[in-house]
């Protein structure tokens, strides 16, 4: 039996993902029943209804092939069954899925239903955030329940963060998940203090909350009194043993005018970063994207798309959907030719901002040279376009500040100065904003 049960997951293994394979199979046990027959022992009723619903057909064929027997699923829950006892099995209908609607969570956004781990296509560029995140949503207790998921935009941190809220309240339907991102949660602050419902606030957060998904964190800087206020819930669902889940497109540490306290506590927990996704992962991105349309799209045109767009997930995502759009208005087959029109639009005259284009920029524009802008020199009418060109550079480029410091001969203390002085003089004067404006308009248009 043992033997048969190994080649079994041996084909399961060759068949589904890698991670699949780990979080549903490999828990997965396999003993005789009363009756002489198989029966596979799921850890929890969860665990019993994914596989069910997504791999029960392979292990059955796979049984009905090496052993001529079928076989059962039942919960193993660590009790024995009573003796003449029936075994404890569940069955569970799968309930159909309202086709629209997203998943609501006690408060805050919506979760969107297709924002989930079975959706989620893994490469190397993300498996251990993928890995990370499958972890904590898994365990209703864990040694780290804090994640900071960190990427640009379009790279899936969105996703991982609400496939989390999905997994939790389908593994633990009694968990109390909060999903919102920090604008959100900054006006929720603001309106309750000015409706006097301050106390009523805090308590949604540290007494009513069992997971906290709080997305781009970035937009709290300068925010002094929800800074403050953030702080202590999160102090509160630290001491509670609460799980926490940030995201941003930057580190902690490169988040302009946000406290040390706050800062702390974003870097407390475990920092994941996603990365641009290679060819192969691209590719499959475009293949699941296409079979949950139901596009019928030849590999021809899906390896050209990934090639030429790869820039981020949602530009793949745009260069698929125009595609078939653009076929289904046409009324032409999906093929290279159409492809090719497509990526076209996308990609003319696009080109990468880097830090050396944005200080080429700002001499131009300044009258300066790009070695002004790296010296010592504390001339006022140098001391301007450099602190513009590290603002821009900072806006524009994905560069750290630590990098963009050091290409303009600086620390990256004086980089975020220089940030925070163009950012409030942009606030109070209306020349520094025209010609930040001019150079900025230059720079997404390409014309440099």
């Amino acid at each position: 039996m043992e033997n048969h049960w190994q080649q079994i997951k041996s084909v399961l293994k060759n068949t589904i993902p890698l991670h699949s394979y780990r979080m549903w199979i490999e828990p997965l046990r396999v003993s005789r029943d009363s009756n002489g027959g198989y029966c596979i022992e799921c850890p929890n009723a969860f665990s019993l209804r994914r596989v069910q619903d997504h791999y029960s057909r392979l292990i059955r064929a796979e049984f009905e092939r090496l052993t001529g027997d079928t076989c059962r699923f039942r919960i193993d829950d660590g009790r024995e069954a009573p003796s003449g006892a029936k075994d404890r099995e569940l069955t569970i209908d799968p309930q159909r899925a309202l086709p629209t609607i997203n998943r609501h969570v006690p408060t805050g956004r919506f979760l969107r239903r297709d924002f989930t781990f079975d959706q989620f296509v893994v490469g190397r560029n993300n498996d251990f955030a993928y890995s990370a995140s499958l972890s904590l949503a898994s365990h209703r207790q864990s040694p780290q329940n804090c994640l900071y998921l960190l990427a640009n935009t379009g790279l899936g941190k969105s996703h991982l963060t609400q496939a989390i809220g999905h997994h939790v309240l389908d593994a633990f339907p009694e968990e109390r998940v909060y999903y919102t991102t920090a604008e959100d949660f900054s006006n929720e602050m603001v309106s309750a203090f000015r409706n006097d419902k301050l106390e009523h606030f805090k308590g949604k957060y540290r007494s009513q909350c069992d997971v906290l998904l709080l997305e781009d964190v970035h937009h709290l800087g300068g925010k002094e009194r929800t800074q403050q206020e953030l702080a202590g819930t999160l102090d509160s669902l630290f001491e509670s043993g609460k799980k926490i889940i940030f995201s941003s497109c930057h580190c902690p540490s490169d988040i302009p005018r946000l406290t040390d306290k706050l800062r702390s506590r974003f870097a407390y927990g475990l920092i994941s970063n996603i990365d641009p996704p290679n060819f192969g992962t691209r590719v499959r991105i475009l293949e699941k994207k296409a079979e949950g349309k139901s596009l019928q799209v030849s590999k021809d045109v899906l390896h050209y798309l990934a090639s030429e767009l790869s820039e981020d997930i949602r530009q793949l995502e745009s260069g698929l959907m125009q595609v078939a759009a653009k076929s289904s208005l046409l009324g032409a087959a999906i093929d290279l030719k159409l492809a090719e029109s497509v990526v076209r639009n996308i990609v003319r005259q696009q080109k990468t901002i880097t830090i050396d284009v944005v200080k080429k920029m700002v001499c131009r524009h300044y009258g300066v040279s790009p070695k002004d802008l790296v010296s010592r020199s504390r001339k006022q009418s140098i001391v301007r376009p450099r602190q513009v060109a590290i603002f821009l550079s900072r806006r524009y480029t994905d560069a750290p500040l630590q990098t963009i410091g050091r290409s303009f001969n600086r620390y990256h203390a004086t980089a975020l100065h220089s940030i925070n002085t163009i950012e409030k003089g942009l606030r109070e004067s209306g020349a520094l904003r025209k010609q930040v404006s001019y150079i900025s308009a230059k720079l997404e248009k390409g014309d440099f």
